[in-house]
């Protein structure tokens, strides 16, 4: 009886199916990320969801074990988006997303998370939802009921009252939830703890104005600097790392100075903030593709003519900044801030990076070795080696000649379970 219902369970929602205890998978090309190289006729052992050789085609593999063959296929780690908002969708810009109820979002986010993992991106960083929406699209990914990536959740971005993260559209009358806004270094302190609570991997905080929100200055400083240490050191406390949502260059600075790991945008960033970065330790997480799609489509999509205008202000100046710290070496993750503008389209970044500065491999690696190493999970994502998830992307031709073909992902595995193969979007 109960084989019989494990078998329908898994001819009913196909995701649940347990993968094969082993499977290899071979192509023609493989990516070393690590050393830039490019391997030819890859043949990968995946065991119990990771890698557990890393071979030549013709290296001799169990008898009972699952083959993919994939001719003409270059094979990448897979991918990781260090910022994205998976509970977003662009149309309901403005006020338009009153029309909605709250509960509406986590449903988009069950449609952006198939999106997403069939995009190639099999990790992300989601930094900021409602209703602690992430954790519960994290757990129903892991426990089995739908596809998505793997997801490191901040819940609430934290925020000053009328900044960026506070709800600043609405009149004194209407009072909405503010599980996250707090003032000084104990209030702040507090609220790293409660999101922590319920289910906060990383915590992320809106040091400076953004382009979002209606009423500040995108790049005005919203926390001081023994606020912003008091959410730094709280989080180290916890085993958390800290995104720092900031535009501006005072606030850009003060959260590297109080020891932030990520600064999520980094638009105005200057020379003294390239060093203290590089002194620190701390990365670049910088959406540089996004402004082609909030100027095409913001208006139509209803976004307040306030941000629309803070985004001609800014988009070009975060261009150019990027391509300043390319140069001056700051480390660099990929981060897209899926959301803003359509979540499953995150690859087409790599391409903007390369045109402001980067190789294409300096692109691949800032969305494998980099960010897994930013997120503290080199042990289990970011390359193609022993011990790894058997996490897997795969393209038709090279992508350190074209990087563009990472928008046309043609195979994704995830944990050593078939996502998507060439020729079809279904496993």
């Amino acid at each position: 009886m109960r084989r019989n219902l494990t078998a329908l369970a898994i001819a009913l929602v196909p995701w649940l199916a347990v993968h094969a205890d082993t499977v290899v998978v071979s192509a023609d090309r493989m990516i070393d990320v690590s050393s830039g190289q490019m391997v030819e006729k890859p043949q990968l052992t995946i065991t119990d969801g990771r890698i557990s050789a890393v071979g030549k085609q013709g290296d001799a593999i169990a008898k009972d074990a699952r083959r993919i063959n994939l001719p003409g296929i270059t094979l990448l780690p897979g991918l990781i988006d260090m910022h994205v908002h998976l509970t977003g969708d662009p149309r309901y810009g403005g006020y338009r997303w009153l029309e909605f109820t709250d509960n509406f979002w986590t449903v988009v986010g069950v449609a952006n998370a198939k999106k997403t993992l069939d995009a190639g991106f099999t990790t992300v960083r989601n930094v900021g939802s409602g209703g602690y929406d992430d954790v519960a699209l994290k757990q129903a990914i892991e426990a089995g009921f739908i596809p998505g990536p793997r997801i490191v959740p901040a819940t609430y971005a934290i925020g000053a009252t009328g900044g960026h993260c506070d709800a600043t559209e609405f009149p004194p009358s209407i009072t909405t939830p503010t599980p996250a806004v707090a003032d000084g270094p104990q209030a702040l302190r507090a609220t790293v703890r409660k999101l922590r609570k319920y289910g906060a991997e990383v915590i992320k905080f809106c040091g400076t104005g953004g382009v979002f929100s209606k009423t500040d200055t995108v790049g005005g400083q919203q926390l001081d600097l023994a606020e912003m240490k008091a959410v730094v050191d709280e989080a180290h406390m916890l085993g958390l790392k800290v995104a720092v949502h900031a535009h501006g260059a005072s606030g850009i600075k003060d959260a590297l100075r109080a020891g932030a790991d990520t600064i999520e945008h980094a638009s105005l960033a200057d020379e003294e903030a390239f060093q203290l970065a590089k002194q620190h330790g701390a990365w670049f997480s910088m959406d540089i593709y996004n402004d082609d799609y909030i100027l095409a489509e913001g208006e139509k999509n209803g976004v307040f003519k306030e941000s629309l205008e803070k985004e001609r202000m800014i988009g070009l100046k975060q261009r150019q900044t990027f391509q300043a710290a390319v140069k001056a070496g700051v480390k660099m993750v990929y981060g897209t801030d899926g959301g803003v503008y359509p979540n499953g389209d995150n690859a087409k970044q790599f391409a903007t990076m390369v045109t402001w500065g980067m190789t294409p491999l300096q692109a691949i690696q800032s969305a494998t070795l980099n960010a897994a190493e930013a997120l503290g999970k080199s042990g289990d994502v970011g390359s193609i080696a022993l011990g790894r998830f058997g996490d897997l992307v795969g393209v038709a031709g090279n992508p350190l000649v074209d990087v563009k073909l990472l928008e046309k992902i043609s195979f994704v595995m995830k944990g050593g379970e078939l996502v998507r193969r060439p020729g079809s979007h279904k496993p």
